[in-house]
């Protein structure tokens, strides 16, 4: 799937990408990960594991995993996307690249069939907790020291449906 938008393209990541998505998250997170980790999540769901490109480069990720698991909005067990990790290099964030990952990683993960999404993000990171409060995350809980560093995280969800759920309760 390639979309061209404003200026910079999406499309799914491929293993010749793998050095550029390594360094894109060694300057971006302090949580590191070895390339067989990136390329397991390849493997396991490439329709969710997309690349930014914009002037020639790739300036951003996202990877997202399927999992199953109990719902979080009290239904019946369910597949569950997960945003593994979102990085976006600082010359180019505040431009809308960021979103449109999250977005067509979404999109991706639907393709597999989930239909609740959930994520970890930094406490301090305020612009991402934004961003996915405008996509519908809520603040599920607070998992304390999550990170290597000791930092706290906030564990965020979405449902697909979370509109018509509240209308029945």
């Amino acid at each position: 799937m390639i979309q061209l938008t404003k200026d910079w393209v999406i499309r799914q990541f491929q293993e010749h990408d793998l050095e550029s998505v390594v360094e894109i998250n060694r300057q971006c997170l302090p949580e590191n990960y070895p390339d067989r980790f990136f390329l397991g999540l390849h493997y396991h769901a490439p329709k969710a594991f997309l690349v930014a490109e914009k002037e020639d480069a790739i300036v951003g990720y996202i990877m997202c995993r399927i999992e199953r698991g109990i719902s979080s909005f009290g239904r019946l067990p369910t597949k569950k996307g997960h945003i593994v990790s979102v990085a976006v290099l600082p010359e180019f964030r505040h431009q809308g690249i960021g979103s449109d990952l999250v977005e067509q990683g979404i999109d991706g993960m639907i393709d597999y069939g989930a239909s609740e999404f959930f994520l970890e993000v930094r406490k301090a990171n305020k612009s991402a907790i934004s961003m996915y409060e405008n996509f519908g995350f809520e603040l599920k809980r607070v998992l304390k020291g999550y990170y290597r560093d000791g930092e706290d995280a906030y564990l965020m969800v979405m449902g697909l449906d979370e509109s018509s759920e509240e209308d029945s309760d």
